[in-house]
């Protein structure tokens, strides 16, 4: 039988097998080889659409298969990240019936570029690879919808959050304590438009009235990036009949010395009042932090709206300050959370004035150190200014100076006429501007002239 030959380099002869591995090498070296269908069979088609979604730490892999005529098609997926020399199996993406898979149990480095492949599979038959453009899993991950837990009072709700992801989120684990979380909330039964409040997780939204149902819904995003992020169901609760004892309000702490002063305003009579304070950092971490209040010493069941306590307590940081009252029977509902830092003085009390009447009809003024709650003079501070207005008695005009001496003379008044003069401490200087109230008005007679 005559044998089907060709010739090779330098004439030698070849067999049609010699010229079948010839191909073969090449197209191993080429791209991706396709086995050819089978006798009946056509050949498979790549995936079409291929898409990535990802929202916290659910990722999920889609495409449209070309033809649906097809059946008993699968289809498998490869991923490769920076490093990896071949690719290697994508998890839950390995002979899929659907369209979909979710590939969340891969763990790679979220801040890395990632790069998937996939195609379409039936027996020995198999598509071609459908690329996945490469892609930063962060950067794609939009934000998914917090869960929210409302916990009504009279006027106010707090509204608990849980932080997006899952417990021990991947994808936005260093980014935890930059989430911010905005409310959208509205009276039920209102025309009125909605309003939308930026909140921390534990936190009450004020200015509520009672036995109304407030409606509102949740989303969360970085504070300094722009993302892509899903609004929560929309939550409805009804706030409660309104509280026997109103909660205290105008919370103040005043630098005194060595101790600080905590007063607050009240109507009723009869009540005690207990405070409690807490790390401002402990709102940053997402975590319930009612149980990380503290009591403040010296601050517990006082009659009065004022309670002192040593600086001791406080090193310098920031720190939140809340006040309830009770009659034994009822009890108020917190206040509002005041902001406090510790080791800035906040708050300059009026100055005390000494007025003096001295020979020649003058008037000699001297601020002297107020005194704080425990009846102690309280430092002056260094650089303190004074804003002073001083006026003749039976008259309107007023006249308005300004003096960084603590003691000072009004010259050659008129004899035998009453002065008035009050004033206010200042501090002014490049970082900030603070002045205290005006002090109380005084009064005094000049001196007669004598010749």
């Amino acid at each position: 039988m005559a044998q089907d030959v060709t010739s090779g380099v330098c004439g030698a002869p070849r067999t049609m097998r010699d010229l079948l591995g010839v191909a073969t090498l090449v197209l191993a070296a080429g791209m991706p080889w396709v086995l050819p269908a089978a006798a009946g069979e056509t050949n498979l088609k790549s995936p079409q659409n291929v898409e990535v979604s990802i929202i916290d730490d659910t990722f999920v892999l889609k495409w449209n298969q070309s033809d649906e005529s097809v059946g008993n098609v699968t289809f498998s997926a490869d991923y490769q990240t920076p490093g990896m020399d071949n690719w290697e199996k994508l998890p839950g993406c390995q002979n899929i019936t659907s369209t979909e898979c979710n590939f969340s149990p891969l763990k790679i480095n979220v801040l890395e570029e990632l790069n998937l492949r996939i195609r379409a599979e039936k027996g020995n038959n198999v598509s071609s690879w459908s690329m996945v453009d490469s892609f930063i899993p962060f950067e794609q991950a939009q934000i998914g919808p917090p869960e929210v837990h409302l916990e009504p009072e009279d006027k106010a709700v707090i509204i608990n959050i849980s932080p997006p992801g899952t417990k021990n989120s991947v994808m936005w684990a260093t980014f935890t304590s930059s989430i911010i979380y905005s409310v959208d909330i509205w009276n039920k039964s209102s025309s009125a438009k909605n309003w939308t409040e930026i909140v921390i997780p534990g936190s009450r939204i004020y200015d509520l009235s009672p036995e109304t149902t407030y409606c509102l819904k949740v989303k969360a995003g970085p504070r300094l990036q722009r993302k892509v992020a899903f609004y929560s169901p929309t939550y409805c609760v009804n706030t409660t009949v309104e509280n026997k004892l109103p909660p205290p309000e105008n919370i103040e702490v005043s630098d005194e010395n060595q101790v600080y002063v905590l007063k607050w305003n009240y109507t009723h009579e009869n009540v005690t009042f207990q405070a409690q304070w807490l790390h401002a950092f402990r709102k940053k971490i997402h975590e319930n932090y009612s149980g990380r209040w503290k009591q403040i010493p010296n601050c517990e069941n006082v009659t009065t709206t004022q309670c002192v306590f040593s600086q001791n307590v406080f090193p310098n940081g920031i720190y939140y300050i809340r006040v309830k009252a009770s009659d034994g029977n009822n009890t108020s509902f917190w206040s509002k959370e005041e902001r406090f830092e510790a080791g800035r003085q906040d708050y300059i009390p009026p100055p005390v004035i000494d007025l003096k009447p001295i020979n020649n009809s003058s008037l000699r003024v001297c601020f002297g150190d107020p005194k704080g709650s425990q009846n102690k003079p309280v430092n002056r501070h260094p650089s303190l200014i004074y804003e002073i207005q001083f006026w003749e008695n039976t008259s309107n005009a007023e006249k308005k100076i300004v003096k960084e001496r603590a003691d000072f003379t009004f010259p050659n008044l008129k004899p035998l006429t009453v002065y008035c003069i009050k004033a206010r401490a200042l501090i002014e200087n490049a970082k900030r501007n603070l002045s205290s109230d005006f002090s109380d008005t005084v009064c005094k007679k000049t001196k007669p002239v004598f010749p």
